[in-house]
């Protein structure tokens, strides 16, 4: 899996680091920082969780075989 944020489409809601702490993080104004690009597959569930309930449709996920 490849996660790919857009951080103009990103409005600081949050609930990307609630869910994937070790994936996601937030700089002072909100705004996400992807810490791990590639997360391992036990983060996997977590992450399509997070890109799901995203408000902006900030993250974006490419799943690769």
């Amino acid at each position: 899996m490849r996660v790919i944020v857009d951080l103009e489409k990103c409005c600081g809601a949050g609930q990307c680091v609630l869910l994937a702490p070790k994936v996601f993080d937030q700089r002072d104004d909100g705004i996400v920082i992807l810490l791990d690009e590639h997360p391992p597959e036990a983060l996997h569930k977590a992450v399509r969780e997070a890109a799901c309930v995203c408000p902006g449709a900030a993250i974006k996920l490419e799943e690769q075989a």
